[in-house]
C-alpha cells in the first residue's frame, strides 16, 4: 500500500501553509514560527508530529523522529512504530529541563523571541 505525505518540520510548516496547503487544518511547527500559521488558516497546536489528512507537520529539530514514528504508527501499526523506535533507541532524556518556552527562565525566552526573525509585529 503507498500513501502520498507531505511532511514538514521546524519552520517548514509555515512554508506549506503559505501555500495554502494548511488551511483548516491541524499544524505544528516550531516555537517561534508556531503563530504564522493561524495566518495562513491554519489551526496551530502545541503538540511535537501532528497528522492532518496526509500532512504530517513538527515541531523543532528534535521532533524530527516524533515526525516519522507518527505516521510509521499509523500505516504500519503501533507495534510496528514501536519497534523502530526499540531499535533506533529513541528514548530521549535532555540534559536540561528547558526545552519549551514553558519550562524556560522568563528572561531566556524573552531573549530569544527578541533575536527571532518570526516574530510579528
Amino acid at each position: 500500500m503507498v500513501r502520498e505525505v507531505v511532511q514538514g518540520r521546524h519552520r517548514r510548516p509555515a512554508g506549506l501553509g503559505a501555500a495554502g496547503l494548511l488551511t483548516g487544518r491541524r499544524a505544528t511547527s516550531h516555537r517561534l514560527a508556531l503563530d504564522l500559521l493561524s495566518t495562513f488558516g491554519a489551526e496551530p497546536t502545541g503538540e511535537r508530529a501532528v497528522i492532518d489528512g496526509k500532512y504530517v507537520t513538527a515541531a523543532g529539530v528534535s521532533s524530527g523522529i516524533d515526525m516519522g514514528l507518527t505516521p510509521l504508527g499509523r500505516i504500519a501499526g503501533d507495534e510496528h512504530a514501536r519497534t523502530v523506535r526499540l531499535v533506533t533507541e529513541y528514548d530521549p532524556q535532555p540534559p536540561y529541563g528547558n526545552g519549551s518556552p514553558e519550562k524556560a527562565p522568563a528572561a531566556m525566552v524573552e531573549q530569544w523571541r527578541a533575536k527571532s526573525r518570526f516574530i510579528l509585529t
